[in-house]
């Protein structure tokens, strides 16, 4: 792994500082999961957490993984995004599982249906990983095609971490509708904003291709507005929140 800003540190902690950098890019990204993981297992309720939050992580880690084929990036970063779609994979099954066991009398879904009206909101979670497979393989395919076009390539890369950079506006656009922050977590809020923080610096230091550095920017724009949100709403009347939320539903290290 290439460390082109520390240099100056002895040969030992160099490395140490590599490593650990590169194991907290590669882990960093699911430590919020866990956690939720437990709880959604330990209650029986997965209303707090939307399953788009995995349709968009695994689209952009997809997307990237691909990217990596027409132009090679470090390998902490592959790890990330492969290790990412595992975690997201485990969530929609668990999701799935307690969602349906909680479902009464609903007519089953599935992706062969073919019905937008149920776009990933199916019944079982094989339907969750034909469609995954389905994407994997067309864009797969596209990418392959046209591996030798510079512009696809950098569009390619542009798009999976413009994709996740998004992750954090749904919930910047709802606290402006609400006018409220009520039931979001300030907590998790720096969390975001110190692990993209990082991510970000990561990627400068290490030279990673300019759309990771790029998106890196917008992802701490979006959480630094979401911090101003809290400061912003703080004067008005709190709205209760819809529902019990999950504050680690919605983003990504």
């Amino acid at each position: 792994m290439e460390t082109g800003g520390l240099e100056w540190l002895p040969v030992p902690a160099h490395r140490l500082v590599s490593w650990g950098a590169a194991g907290a890019m590669v882990f960093g990204g699911v430590v919020p999961y866990i956690p939720q993981y437990r709880d959604i297992r330990r209650t029986q309720n997965a209303e707090g957490f939307s399953t788009y939050v995995c349709l968009v992580l695994l689209v952009a880690n997809i997307l990237r993984i691909l990217f990596w084929f027409g132009r090679r990036f470090e390998s902490p970063l592959l790890w990330q995004s492969i290790i990412m779609i595992i975690t997201m994979l485990l969530m929609l099954k668990l999701c799935t599982e307690v969602r349906v066991s909680n479902e009464l009398n609903i007519k089953r879904r599935s992706f062969a249906d073919f019905d937008l009206n149920y776009f990933w909101h199916w019944s079982k979670f094989t339907d969750y990983v034909q469609c995954v497979l389905t994407f994997t393989g067309v864009t797969g395919y596209i990418t392959y095609l046209w591996l030798d076009s510079s512009l696809f390539v950098e569009t390619l890369g542009f798009l999976a971490v413009f994709t996740e950079a998004m992750l954090g506006v749904p919930q910047l656009y709802r606290n402006y509708q609400n006018r409220s922050t009520e039931g979001m977590s300030v907590k998790m809020v720096l969390m975001w904003t110190s692990g993209d923080t990082f991510k970000t610096v990561y990627f400068i230091l290490n030279q990673a291709p300019f759309q990771f550095s790029i998106c890196g920017l917008l992802q701490v724009f979006v959480d630094v507005a979401i911090l101003l949100q809290v400061y912003l709403y703080s004067s008005y009347p709190q709205k209760p929140a819809s529902h019990p939320a999950h504050p680690a539903s919605a983003k990504a290290l």
